[in-house]
């Protein structure tokens, strides 16, 4: 008795779940779906688009009907009756997702943005993976409910045909119509806040993802052309001892945070205490890590940019291949975005260093494991280059040792939400003291390695935005990114024996340093720093051209 007194409720609301199952045009499903990605997944394009005309009712108006226009007009060409349900399930949920990550970031959605969450591995993956996501999940639940339930109309062969363009050009006359609401309040905004486009969501996935899947993606990997196959190593000196430079490409180190820039807080002790030579206004090819390396490693870089072409060919690394000079490419991170490919490289990221490692990462110190004996497994110059964990968001607390736990209080979790800016601060100083003790440990070693000239480049691959504005992590457009995010930190240190050898000023080169520099000048400079003749050598973006013996 009692239990069918507990079902009988259920029967009628679960009889009435099965039989209910709207009918609509796919052109209606469509509509809806636009309408709702308008309203309910875009409160960051929404903010910024209307914080110049706050209150414009005009405004607004014309920005909603452009906005559901443009994306009934994008999905009008993907989604058929055939393939509807499917393509607005996945949009539905990555449109929410998405809306989620950048609110909590502010976060702008361009191709570039796109390539590096491709090229996100799953340690990283699994960071971002946190309770707060239950929330855009829930959103998905009612919307995927009813596109499950409802059943798109089946039309003839010829309205079939007829009806996708006839809605092609109503989305396009809405998308002018809704233009025609605040023409000269929709001008000024495109005018003067282009980067808006990126935040009209799933616009910015629908049209960012071809680009960043176009040649050589995360995806579809293309083969590398050469470069520099003219390349030709000086000769040396009979008993000359074998060069090592190491280069450490930093991780999202910003020149903000950096000690040795005057910063109020002392985060390169280490560094100091070196005598290293600092270049305080040093900047980033890119914002992110999949735009930065492949950039900084080639010989057009960001003064002669074009991402297909330097994405295409073959970097720095191959070119001191080529001149018989061998590298060695060691990452504690999400590998070479293509720099070393088919080259010498060590993952130390899943490495089992008592001390070093724990769980599913190591600290940066595991990059110095053992490193002599790998330099001398090979005779002769050597280029080596550390890729460290650095500064890599959101996890700042999950960097260094708890030795290095010296600003306090810190944030201790991925979710910079539930922190203050302070604490977030606190971790990413804390993460950038131990990148310092790295790098000290780094020049320590290398001056014990007394059968090899040694010498240590450090230059950080782009910056990181800890609040400013409203903004965290990095991967902004070029064009727009504030300079936490494209100044970083460049360092140098070179052994006696290398100086001497390569008949270097170290004055000179420290005039050098107190002037603007960028990503562009690694290629020529480290061609020029170990005597490689080339075509590709440019001595005008050599940094030290007119200090050193020429080649």
């Amino acid at each position: 008795m009692s239990t069918w007194i507990l079902r009988r409720p259920a029967l009628p609301a679960l009889a009435w779940l099965r039989q209910w199952q709207p009918r609509l045009a796919t052109e209606t499903a469509i509509l809806g779906a636009a309408v709702f990605f308008s309203l309910a997944g875009n409160g960051l394009f929404w903010r910024s688009a209307l914080a110049s005309h706050p209150g414009s009712a005009r405004l607004a108006l014309a920005l909603l009907l452009v906005l559901t226009g443009l994306h009934c007009l994008l999905l009008g060409l993907l989604a058929w009756r055939w393939n509807a349900k499917p393509v607005l399930a996945v949009l539905l949920v990555s449109t929410l997702f998405a809306a989620h990550y950048m609110d909590r970031y502010n976060i702008y959605l361009d191709a570039d943005m796109i390539r590096n969450l491709l090229a996100t591995d799953r340690k990283e993956s699994r960071e971002l993976l946190t309770a707060s996501l239950l929330l855009p999940l829930a959103q998905s639940l009612p919307p995927l409910l009813l596109l499950w339930r409802m059943r798109l109309n089946r039309h003839g062969l010829r309205r079939a045909l007829l009806r996708p363009g006839a809605f092609l050009r109503a989305s396009l006359a809405w998308v002018a119509g809704g233009a025609m609401v605040a023409p000269q309040d929709l001008s000024a905004l495109l005018r003067n806040q282009r980067e808006v486009k990126y935040l009209a969501t799933p616009a910015n996935l629908l049209v960012g993802l071809p680009r960043a899947l176009r040649g050589d993606s995360p995806i579809r990997h293309a083969p590398k052309l050469p470069i520099g196959t003219d390349a030709r190593a000086t000769a040396r000196l009979p008993g000359s001892k074998p060069r090592l430079l190491v280069i450490v490409v930093g991780e999202t180190a910003r020149a903000a945070n950096w000690g040795l820039n005057g910063y109020a807080r002392q985060t390169t002790p280490g560094l100091a205490s070196a005598g290293v030579i600092n270049f305080p206004d040093m900047h980033a090819c890119g914002t992110a890590t999949e735009v930065s390396l492949p950039c900084m490693f080639s010989p057009w870089g960001r003064h002669d940019y074009d991402q297909a072409r330097i994405r295409g060919h073959q970097s720095l690394l191959h070119v001191l291949e080529h001149a018989g000079i061998s590298t060695l490419w060691r990452d504690n991170q999400s590998g070479c975005k293509g720099v070393c490919e088919g080259l010498a490289i060590e993952r130390l990221d899943d490495a089992a260093r008592p001390g070093l490692c724990s769980g599913d990462r190591c600290f940066d110190g595991i990059l110095l494991d053992g490193l002599p004996a790998r330099v001398r497994a090979r005779p002769g110059d050597r280029v080596v280059v550390l890729h460290p964990l650095g500064n890599h968001g959101p996890s700042y607390y999950d960097r260094y040792p708890a030795a290095f736990r010296h600003f306090t209080p810190t944030c201790d979790t991925p979710e910079l939400g539930r922190c203050s800016r302070q604490q977030i601060v606190n971790s990413y100083d804390n993460a950038l003291l131990y990148t310092d003790h790295v790098l000290a440990s780094t020049i320590a070693l290398l001056g014990r390695m007394d059968d090899y000239d040694t010498a240590m480049i450090y230059v950080s691959d782009h910056g990181e935005s800890l609040g400013e504005k409203g903004l965290y992590l990095h991967g902004m457009p070029y064009a727009i990114a504030p300079e936490q995010q494209t100044r970083v930190p460049m360092a140098m240190w070179f052994s006696a024996g290398f100086a001497a050898d390569r008949k270097l000023d170290l004055a000179c080169v420290r005039g050098r340093a107190a002037a603007p520099a960028d990503h562009d000048l690694l290629f020529s400079s480290v061609l020029g720093l170990m005597q490689v003749r080339t075509a590709l050598y440019d001595p005008r973006r050599d940094l030290f051209a007119g200090c050193a013996a020429s080649s």
